[in-house]
């Protein structure tokens, strides 16, 4: 099944592994799809806008391209939509939620802001009711802890919550969450060994605890090989075996450092992907990103080669 035949996806990863640039890749490859598509942020630092050369992205939804709206959701915006689309009613969502001590304790309950995102997100993929507002959700979820804490919210949920319409919205998420053939995880990364290791543990609380299937393994920033392996321990020793006054003195050791990179990335990438039974991806590093939006069309493009 094709990756983006989904209803919703998860990007997560360690900060600064470049999560955001891939959700965007794939909202723009579903788009030219023909795919309905909403990108979500989860209150961060919006990037998009440069990505995509476009006005800031807030709280409100917009749409970017054809085919393609993103939103930057905060918790107090999407507890408000979460809550009308809920109530459906404007005069009983004010009477309830414009209420100062609803609103204290909805602010106190804990993982109810996380779930307040998550669930604005799911609504527009699952309504209820009718047909969804969009082919295919893209959540560029917070950094892997807070990641994990927000998934982990709607089986939290399921589980303590009385029965009721939060409940019962919180178990049709934890059920399309876990289903493969409609939602699951698309797991970024860079050719190092610790955001290896942390995708590592990422994948496994997905798959143990949360249950949520990972589909896609994404390393970013991947360096051209220039040395065969064979040739990597001559140029790691090289420097030490020329004079300090050699002609190619500089040379070597920029060779050798290279070459020290060149290991670590197939020790990373070899390591990551022999954990993680899943499609995988290698992205070079793109110039430009947010100065030439063909480059963020050309990372699109090659986010569906798997390696």
């Amino acid at each position: 099944m094709d990756l983006l035949d989904r209803r919703f996806l998860f990007v997560v990863g360690k900060g600064g592994v470049g999560k955001t640039t891939v959700a965007t890749g794939l909202a723009l490859a579903a788009s030219r799809r023909d795919k309905k598509v909403l990108l979500a942020l989860v209150n961060c630092k919006e990037r998009v806008s440069q990505l995509l050369d476009t006005d800031p992205i807030g709280s409100e939804i917009v749409s970017v391209r054809e085919n393609l709206d993103v939103v930057n959701m905060t918790p107090d915006a999407a507890l408000e939509e979460y809550g009308l689309m809920i109530l459906k009613v404007k005069a009983v969502f004010n009477a309830v939620f414009r209420n100062r001590l609803v609103r204290a304790f909805l602010k106190g309950t804990p993982g109810l802001e996380a779930w307040s995102m998550l669930g604005k997100a799911f609504y527009h993929a699952c309504p209820p009711r009718g047909e969804p507002d969009y082919d295919l959700v893209i959540v560029d979820a917070p950094a892997t802890g807070h990641a994990l804490d927000m998934l982990r919210v709607p089986f939290v949920i399921e589980s303590v919550a009385p029965p009721g319409l939060l409940r019962r919205d919180a178990a049709r998420a934890a059920e399309m969450f876990r289903d493969p053939e409609r939602a699951g995880a698309v797991l970024v990364t860079l050719p190092e060994y610790m955001p290896a290791s942390e995708t590592i543990e990422l994948s496994n609380a997905l798959a143990n605890e949360i249950r949520i299937p990972v589909l896609h393994l994404v390393i970013n920033r991947v360096l051209n090989v220039l040395f065969a392996e064979k040739e990597r321990p001559v140029l790691e020793t090289l420097p030490s075996d020329i004079g300090e006054d050699s002609e190619i003195r500089g040379l070597a050791v920029a060779g050798k450092r290279r070459a020290l990179r060149e290991t670590v990335q197939a020790r990373a990438v070899r390591r990551v992907c022999s954990h993680i039974d899943a499609p995988c991806s290698e992205l070079p590093y793109y110039n430009g990103l947010e100065s030439d939006t063909t480059a963020i069309e050309a990372l699109s493009e090659a986010l569906l080669r798997t390696v």
